[in-house]
């Protein structure tokens, strides 16, 4: 497919931005008022969050829109697992095979039958953006691919996701195509709620199987993701790359009877990997007092069970008040004390990260009044 230009992001909408409390409505940092700092990173944004609880540790820019790469699969799996079954064995197309040249892919074949839960293996561990299609079209209903993406975004809304905007199934950069940092961490938490994904994620090799009529040999398939082997505890994620977003990342891990999950957006490789900052936000948070959060993960569907209050819509969905009406619910953040600054040096960092915000909105309007451009192909992390 030809190369589209991204879009200029959506317009602020305050309720959006109030999604898991009002604490979260901001482009800086904010952490619990006794937490120590968290690490620098290079990231533009990103969330710690309690995958069991739903409790939010901190983050920055949590409702900030950013584009999302290849942790775009999260929502694909999120959408797709429970529709498919992984017995079935299907037939790969053309039409599946039609990526950006030179994209991450797996290495499957039109023509070769595969069963899909070799197919979820290609797309979760190596990031193959032809399983992506692949699965988006079988999930997706007589409206094949294009049904895929539109079950997507309807699964982002369910989620309570209300930053997030599928154009491809892959990640691969489209014009509409956004998510957030929250919005990850709301994917990821129904993501290792399932138990297939869970297994699929901690996968640390698999077999893609010989087409013999097709004169393909077998080849074995390796996990991206390093944070399986090199930090203890973890158990999967996600790791994103395009010219467009830069670096992204989902990872998970669990320690002491916690599960956490970081999402981070927009990340530059200077001395760490996407991973590696994502690991080092996953000390931070296991740092953390089991009680501490400036937030909370809506629950599958809250956000449609709730009326919008007279005389605004914002509180409605800001997390920390018990919907019901009543007072706020255990592991609400406080509204007042929050953290949203640490010291002079992250107030200077929040203020370079909204410059570099600006300066990517900039670049994409640029885009479409200039028309398409090229970017780098998507490509594993560790390349």
């Amino acid at each position: 497919p030809s190369t589209r230009p991204p879009q200029p992001p959506p317009a602020p909408d305050p309720a959006a931005r109030a999604v898991g409390g009002a604490a979260l409505d901001t482009a800086g940092l904010v952490v619990p008022p006794a937490s120590t700092a968290p690490p620098p990173v290079t990231a533009t944004s990103w969330v710690v969050a309690d995958l069991d609880s739903g409790a939010v540790l901190g983050g920055c820019g949590p409702h900030e829109y950013a584009v999302p790469a290849s942790v775009q699969k999260l929502l694909l799996a999120a959408t797709m697992l429970p529709r498919l079954d992984p017995n079935r064995e299907v037939t790969v197309t053309a039409g599946d095979l039609a990526v950006e040249p030179g994209s991450s892919a797996v290495g499957l074949v039109e023509g070769g039958r595969y069963r899909i839960e070799t197919i979820w293996l290609g797309l979760l561990l190596r990031s193959g953006n032809e399983a992506a299609n692949a699965l988006a079209r079988l999930g997706g209903g007589p409206d094949g691919l294009a049904g895929g993406v539109r079950a997507m975004n309807e699964e982002a809304h369910r989620l309570g996701a209300r930053q997030t905007h599928a154009v491809t199934p892959s990640g691969l950069d489209g014009p509409g195509q956004f998510t957030s940092a929250y919005d990850l961490a709301l994917i990821a938490r129904a993501c290792f709620a399932n138990p297939a994904f869970r297994r699929y994620a901690a996968t640390r090799t698999a077999q893609i199987p010989a087409q013999p009529a097709l004169r393909k040999k077998a080849f074995a398939i390796s996990n991206d993701n390093m944070l399986l082997d090199q930090y203890p505890g973890a158990i999967g994620g996600k790791t994103g790359f395009t010219d467009l977003a830069r670096h992204t990342y989902v990872g998970a891990a669990e320690r002491g009877g916690r599960r956490l999950v970081v999402t981070l957006l927009g990340a530059e490789v200077t001395s760490q990997r996407g991973w590696q900052q994502g690991a080092a936000l996953l000390d931070w948070g296991f740092a953390q007092p089991r009680d501490a959060s400036v937030g909370r993960l809506v629950e599958p569907g809250e956000l449609d069970r709730t009326a919008p209050p007279a005389g605004g819509g914002a509180s409605a969905l800001a997390g920390h008040a018990d919907l019901r009406g009543g007072a706020p619910g255990p592991g609400a953040a406080p509204s007042a004390g929050v953290t949203v600054a640490v010291g002079a040096v992250l107030t200077a960092g929040g203020a370079v990260l909204l410059a570099r915000r600006r300066r990517h909105a900039a670049a994409a309007a640029a885009t479409m009044s200039t028309g398409p451009v090229l970017r780098e192909p998507e490509i594993p992390e560790q390349d």
